[in-house]
């Protein structure tokens, strides 16, 4: 970089919240920055690591998980070189071109400007990129020089710290009264302290909004820091009528606004308008005239500190609504069927807290994560009883003596409604109602390679026919959410926006990849008829959501010719596809001396993978799983930039793969053919996936989530997580039948 100081500095600070960072980064690495530096304060390893990608163009200062916005947007502008400062926390965006446009105009103006104001544009989790109400205001301020004073709307702007570009200078002088928590704070005292500002009414940030059911929820102490920041800041101000007035303006608006939401429990909301009142009455200008209408009765029954009749003018109004919604409402509970009443009515009865109801894979059966750490109850708290959801169409295929429910029944409906615990590794059903007192346990199924939840929504051919704001209204019932590694915590902080907590405990259906012995390995390749000395291949290979069946990859009859009489290759379709013919009719050598298996329908998976020497597949979870086995993997990816484009992928496959890559049958032939699938290339690339995502996988996963969640220990008395390289997982089948 160049000696000479650059016209502007980029300072992104913050955690990596929700994974929105690398898109922040890579924008601002994919475009020339002239004239800018950018500065990364990265908060915790997570936002370390990901700004490390981008070393370095990027000057990057790691600060400790739990460090502030303030004290990094300090830290940040500690190291800056640039004669202007843009803040940018790290869960925001910027518009591609911005920062060298703002720089060029920052260039441009007076040593007398200490604030250069930005329009940005909004996003949440289902808008992206929508116009922000400040352009028509910022254009019609003009670009000169204003002393606030004569432009006192300016107060009007969205209080962000990103949508305004301080002089460095400036920000030093003051920096003991904007280095705040409080960015609305900092932004409106920025705008007061200024000599003069300046505007540029061109998009130049991007405010994520997150998901408030994904935040922690409002303190007392932060309803009532809304009135302190008002009174701090209508203390500057209190000899310049215009800003003082347009500053009190904006202090009722949000006061009102605040007391009418409905989180704020009934004692705080008198405390908060008290004080609010209390504000009001000190700072309101002479003179100063109350609007018309209803919103002029608000605001003098707030500054007439007359909290019971201003609960007295809500209700009445709630009221008048409530009669518009009641025949509406009437309508839909007049349609209400039996079935409804008995939910209802259940619902009525106490909760009992010794009954778990289980489910997995939309109601199929006793497997995956459910399984194991039901399994696992009973051993360590057997007084809990499990009672299983499960299709009739799989209620003859459950274990014998398995307590389960048809959905449908009168019974389903009352252990839904009464059970303590509630465990699956996808969803209940809308209509199930999370009660106060309940435990709802989201185990998932896999490590996500393809984007997930709220992650879909770019993706078409994924998101087609979801419905995400029940998505989310099932996912805010979630009390805790299973992982197996950092990356899926941090993808399903991403994905599913929640107040959930996360269970970095491993995935229990893992643990039997450490707990089982050479008999039970030699007993799965039994039961699947692999003789010893065989080498047996699973094939796993997951659906297409741009595809409207089972497609077959392979020439799966040739491959099985092609690799000899002492392999086997069994061959498992992804569960979507159940009841398609996974495999044409077998030439007869192969089908008489099972060198090719269907085994689609076998359970559980995991004995497959027992069995099994080596897994081949392609974007299956399976692999996550398989690779806690320090067995080899090969992916057969003959499709993947179609599968990447239509479907989404947090990381690239290709470049961080188990193992060797194959993009056509033949590559795949010559792999399993030669020593390519076990050699040493082969198991340093599996060794590097096993520290990656083998990371909570120990043998004691399920102990760790029971003892947590059922037995309220807390998170310090479990088991630690066993290092990768201290773990002996199941042997190897050629160790077991040696053995």
């Amino acid at each position: 970089m160049s000696e000479t100081a650059p016209d502007l500095s980029v300072i992104v600070h913050g955690p990596n919240v929700q994974d929105h960072l690398p898109a922040l980064l890579d924008s601002l690495d994919a475009h020339p920055l002239t004239g800018v530096e950018v500065v990364v304060a990265a908060v915790g390893d997570w936002a370390r690591e990901t700004a490390e990608h981008h070393a370095p163009a990027f000057t990057v200062l790691p600060l400790p998980d739990g460090a502030g916005d303030a004290a990094a947007r300090s830290a940040g502008a500690a190291r800056a070189r640039g004669r202007w400062l843009h803040f940018v926390h790290a869960k925001d965006g910027v518009p591609v071109g911005a920062p060298p446009a703002v720089a060029r105009h920052a260039a441009g103006l007076p040593d007398t400007v200490d604030v250069l104001l930005l329009d940005h544009v909004r996003s949440s989790w289902r808008t992206f990129g929508l116009p922000s109400p400040d352009g028509p205001r910022l254009a019609r301020a003009g670009r000169t020089g204003l002393a606030l004073d004569d432009r006192a709307a300016l107060l009007g702007l969205t209080p962000l710290l990103g949508n305004r570009a301080v002089r460095a200078d400036f920000w030093r002088a003051h920096e003991r009264l904007l280095t705040t928590e409080d960015e609305p704070f900092a932004a409106y005292a920025a705008l007061l302290l200024a000599d003069r500002v300046a505007c540029l009414p061109h998009p130049a940030y991007e405010d994520r909004r997150l998901r408030p059911e994904s935040l922690p929820p409002p303190t007392p102490a932060r309803w009532y820091a809304l009135v302190d920041r008002y009174e701090a800041l209508l203390g500057l101000t209190a000899d310049r009528p215009p800003v003082h007035a347009a500053l009190y303006d904006l202090m009722v608006r949000d006061c009102l606004r605040a007391f009418a939401s409905a989180g704020m429990p009934d004692d705080v909301a008198r405390e908060f308008f008290r004080r609010a009142s209390q504000t009001a009455r000190r700072h309101r200008p002479d003179g100063h005239r109350r609007p018309a209408g209803l919103q002029g009765v608000r605001r003098s029954l707030l500054e007439d500190g007359a909290y019971t009749e201003y609960r007295a003018l809500q209700a009445a109004n709630h009221a008048r609504r409530g009669v518009r919604s009641a025949a509406r409402a009437g309508r839909r509970r007049a349609g209400t069927r039996l079935r409804d009443l008995q939910y209802r009515t259940a619902l009525a009865r106490p909760v009992d807290p010794h009954l778990a109801v289980f489910s997995a894979y939309w109601n199929r059966g006793v497997a995956c994560n459910p399984a194991a750490i039901a399994a696992k109850l009973a051993e360590l708290a057997p007084s809990v009883r499990p009672v299983w959801v499960v299709t009739a169409a799989n209620a003859a295929l459950l274990p014998p003596g398995t307590d389960h429910v048809v959905p449908g029944t009168r019974r389903y409906r009352e252990v839904l409604a009464r059970a303590k615990y509630l465990v699956n590794n996808v969803n209940f059903p809308d209509a199930v109602v999370k009660r106060p007192g309940t435990v709802h346990l989201q185990t998932h199924h896999g490590t996500p390679l393809k984007r997930m939840g709220l992650d879909q929504l770019p993706y078409p051919a994924a998101a087609r026919g979801l419905d995400f704001e029940a998505l989310l209204e099932r996912v805010d019932k979630w009390d805790y959410s299973v992982s197996a590694n950092g990356h899926s915590t941090r993808m399903w902080q991403r994905a599913y926006p929640s107040r959930h907590v996360s269970l970095d405990h491993g995935y229990p259906r893992n643990d039997v990849y450490y707990t089982a012995g050479a008999a039970e390995v030699r007993a799965a390749r039994e039961r699947l008829g692999v003789a010893p000395g065989r080498r047996a291949v699973l094939y796993a290979p997951t659906h297409r959501d741009y595809e409207a069946g089972w497609t077959p990859r392979l020439d799966l009859a040739a491959l099985a010719d092609q690799l000899g009489e002492e392999t086997v290759l069994l061959v498992r379709a992804h569960y979507f596809y159940e009841g398609a013919p996974t495999l044409s009719a077998p030439p007869a050598d192969l089908r008489r001396t099972g060198r090719l298996v269907d085994v689609s329908s076998y359970e559980p998976v995991e004995e497959l993978c027992l069995a099994a020497d080596a897994l081949v597949t392609d974007y299956s979870s399976i692999m996550f799983d398989y690779a806690n086995l320090d067995r080899p993997i090969v992916i057969h990816a003959d499709d993947w930039e179609t599968y990447r484009t239509t479907r989404g992928v947090y990381f690239d496959l290709m470049a961080e793969a188990p193992g060797p890559v194959a993009r056509t049958q033949a590559e795949l032939t010559e792999i399993l053919t030669t020593d390519a699938w076990r050699d040493a290339r082969a198991a340093k690339a599996r060794t590097a996936f096993r520290r990656r995502f083998c990371e909570y996988d120990d043998g004691r996963a399920a102990e760790r989530v029971v003892r947590r969640v059922f037995l309220g220990e807390d998170e310090r008395t479990l088991p630690p997580v066993l290092p990768v390289e201290d773990r002996t997982p199941a042997p190897s089948p050629e160790e077991a039948c040696a053995s």
